[in-house]
């Protein structure tokens, strides 16, 4: 029997044969993303355009280094092709504005190492159980590295923002919304407890682990993610010289950095607002959803908009919940995997879609484009799970529990649908603004007025 292998992240209780395909299916169209952000010359793969970020070169080699160690060393138990540059690419080792300056393989040496590597893990596919041992079973490994590529993949992609000169990456527009939306539309999400986190996903990461329950008071979220025009107005109105806006924290960094609209934002001479999006000059189109801000941007704008940011549980609650049946969805749409009528992931298009472009990604309560378009900023910090344990080394989550972090939740036009789920938890600096990041409001119920 052939097996038509899925495009999507992992299903629970498919069969071997199954997960084989669909694994060799997802390295493939993961590597074919890493060739395409990667098809610069020697120069530009080598170049550091950014202190955020390492050279691309650099990205690529690592992508090769984690498939050796966990798909060809272990799972494979073949002996390492390439011992002498392990610590080169050890992220824990060298910061990102530092590698530049390292002995990396070249251009064409890392291309000709994450082919051979690819081979070999391709071999410990075909030779793997896929059960028993919890590294391989329902091809977990595998699933890591899938994720771990489009990960980086998704790095490379803000890197490609970084970069300055002409544009080099192409796709089509988003697709736009059938009939105007309104974009101040706000969402109930009722009172109760929830199934938060998950036990099931084969593929799923340490920190989106155990199954929780979350009991939750009544709140009200947005319809949308805050737009580019809603942002506007907010820029306009003064709301980055309003110290009462702001943190203490969040006032000195603006301060210190002197922001005053979004990243790749600048006005013309006639103070309209213009955006720099992969080497495109183009005027910043309201009804998308604003990108390039960071938490305290978007705490700051909560409060002049009278809401707030809302928090990790509450982001998941909306996004999974569906209250005729009690229980938590995989999707917000439900159980099937990621379609292109769903959401705006994949990198198919370069940059979010307009609000309300994706009736069909829908939560169970009404909230759209929860996966897809813009990371969201949660008001939680980072934190373990109750009952979390780490799998299969610390370096993944562990490590970076407490601190400033804040967690990021439902992925961007950039996050694969491989790598991404309404479990899925991510987490950054406040400060950043690099990556594909956004947000939509929330604020409590008013009894009697929304209940």
């Amino acid at each position: 029997m052939t097996v038509q292998p899925s495009t999507g992240p992992a299903a629970p209780g498919e069969t071997p044969e199954a997960m084989r395909a669909r694994a060799a299916a997802l390295l493939g169209r993961a590597r074919e993303r890493s060739a395409r952000l990667t098809a610069l010359d020697d120069g530009e793969l080598t170049a550091q355009h950014s202190p955020l970020m390492s050279p691309l070169v650099w990205d690529l080699a690592h992508i090769g280094s984690q498939e050796e160690l966990w798909l060809v060393r272990d799972v494979g138990g073949r002996e390492p092709l390439r011992p002498e540059i392990d610590g080169l690419y050890d992220a824990f080792q060298h910061t990102r504005s530092s590698r530049v300056d390292l002995p990396l393989l070249t251009p064409s040496e890392a291309r000709q190492y994450v082919g051979e590597v690819r081979d070999k893990a391709l071999d410990a596919l075909e030779g793997s159980p896929l059960r028993g041992r919890r590294l391989e079973q329902d091809g977990f490994a595998f699933g890591m590295i899938v994720q771990h590529e489009q990960q980086h993949d998704e790095t490379m992609l803000a890197t490609h923002q970084l970069r300055a000169g002409d544009p080099v990456l192409e796709a089509s527009p988003p697709p736009r919304p059938a009939a105007p939306v309104d974009v101040g539309a706000e969402v109930l999400v009722p009172a109760g407890p929830f199934e938060m986190g998950t036990s099931a996903e084969p593929w799923a990461l340490d920190n989106e682990r155990p199954v929780h329950t979350v009991d939750l008071p009544a709140y009200v979220i947005d319809t949308y993610p805050v737009t580019n025009g809603e942002y506007a107005a907010f820029v306009e109105a003064g709301g980055y010289d309003d110290r009462r806006l702001w943190t203490g924290t969040g006032w000195e960094h603006r301060v210190a950095e002197g922001l005053a609209a979004p990243r790749f934002w600048f006005r013309d001479a006639g103070g309209e607002w213009w955006r720099r999006r992969f080497g495109v000059v183009e005027p910043v189109p309201p009804d998308e959803p604003v990108v390039h801000v960071s938490f305290h941007e978007a705490q700051a704008y909560a409060r002049w908009a009278g809401k707030r940011l809302p928090t990790e549980a509450e982001w998941e609650k909306a996004a999974r919940f569906d209250p005729a049946t009690g229980r938590s969805r995989r999707f917000p749409w439900g159980d099937d995997e990621p379609a292109p009528r769903h959401a705006n992931l994949g990198q198919r298009h370069l940059q979010p879609a307009p609000a309300g472009a994706y009736p069909a990604g829908a939560s169970a309560l009404g909230a759209h484009q929860m996966l897809g378009d813009v990371w969201e900023w949660c008001d939680s910090g980072w934190h373990p799970y109750p009952g979390f344990t780490m799998f299969p080394y610390p370096e993944y989550s562990q490590v970076f529990f407490g601190g400033d972090y804040r967690v990021l939740r439902g992925g961007s036009f950039g996050t694969d649908p491989a790598a991404i789920r309404a479990t899925f938890r991510n987490w950054d600096h406040p400060v950043r603004r690099q990556i594909f990041s956004g947000f939509r409001l929330a604020r409590d119920a008013r009894a009697g007025l929304d209940i």
